[in-house]
């Protein structure tokens, strides 16, 4: 009989445990697009494409100029001149791509800074609303959690949004 006491002793203990657990919810998605943060960054990211996207095309009118130039006076240019303008051509063509690539490496860098400092602050930001509001966790919707019972967890997106001041 004692001994049948403890045993359920033992389940009931972790279940009121578990009931007095807080946990929490945010989706993520829904709080990135509306940080100042973020919309500085896609200024900025668009700016810096427009200028990579100017060049290039800079580039391609010069190369496209000079192979209209080479191929128009081709049959009259000696063999050695002819070789070296092909090659001044392809050395142009060489630096093109070499430029588009560098910019979009560039490009990728820029927008992962830009988005690893938003999540951080993203990220303080729901430490500070679990921890003011005694939270177990706070799962992020937006990371593609199958399943969360909304009569289990609190949604605190809003709380989230009003710590980062958004409305």
């Amino acid at each position: 009989m004692l001994k049948k006491f403890f045993v359920a002793l033992m389940l009931v203990i972790p279940m009121g445990l578990c009931a007095q657990q807080k946990f929490g919810h945010v989706n993520s998605a829904a709080i990135i697009p509306l940080m100042p943060e973020y919309t500085t960054a896609q200024t900025e990211l668009q700016s810096l494409e427009k200028q990579y996207t100017d060049e290039i095309k800079r580039m391609e009118d010069e190369l496209a100029k000079k192979s209209e130039e080479f191929e128009a006076q081709r049959a009259t240019l000696p063999a050695n001149i002819a070789e070296r303008r092909q090659a001044e051509l392809q050395d142009l063509y060489n630096r093109m791509n070499q430029y588009f690539q560098d910019g979009q490496q560039h490009m990728n860098q820029a927008s992962a800074e830009k988005m690893d400092a938003i999540r951080a602050k993203l990220t303080a930001a729901i430490k500070e609303v679990g921890v003011a509001g005694g939270y177990v966790y706070i799962m992020d919707v937006a990371a593609g959690v199958p399943y969360i019972s909304e009569t289990l967890s609190t949604d605190v997106t809003e709380t989230i949004k009003a710590k980062l001041g958004i409305k």
